[in-house]
């Protein structure tokens, strides 16, 4: 079904990649991109489960908006070992205008689609998602 706003479909691709991460961890990182031609969100690229942040601050395009699913692990201040799914909606200043709002307008019932979010963010540069952001925000 397209998305009401933008005209996009959600390719079943999606989530299906998206359960394997959250019932398997089957991967590290997931990320989307809006095809315009298709009018559809599909999976670009995924993680291996033993790649690291870096690996995946790496896979976005510099100057083009993607979507993302980060599975964060850490250990809490009591030891315990937690994950936490990370939606980080990647949409770079230096990114086309139209893009920007394709991704803005797509991006609420996109994440209806990916039941299991936890932590949402909204990045414009790599600061704004470092891997100090993302420890704060997972706690």
């Amino acid at each position: 079904m397209a998305n009401a706003v933008s005209g996009m479909a959600v390719n079943d691709d999606c989530k299906l990649k998206f359960l394997e991460l959250k019932a398997k961890r089957t991967y590290r990182f997931i990320i989307y991109k809006i095809d315009e031609k298709l009018k559809q969100i599909l999976v670009e690229k995924f993680g291996e489960p033993n790649q690291t942040y870096d690996d995946f601050t790496a896979s976005l395009p510099a100057n083009e908006c993607r979507y993302a699913i980060y599975d964060f692990d850490f250990v809490t201040e009591e030891n315990c070992q937690k994950s936490k799914i990370f939606f980080i909606a990647w949409s770079p200043d230096t990114s086309r205008v139209r893009s920007k709002m394709l991704y803005a307008s797509s991006k609420e019932r996109f994440k209806r689609e990916l039941d299991g979010i936890q932590v949402e963010l909204q990045a414009t540069d790599p600061t704004e998602m470092d891997l100090d952001v993302i420890r704060s925000r997972a706690n």
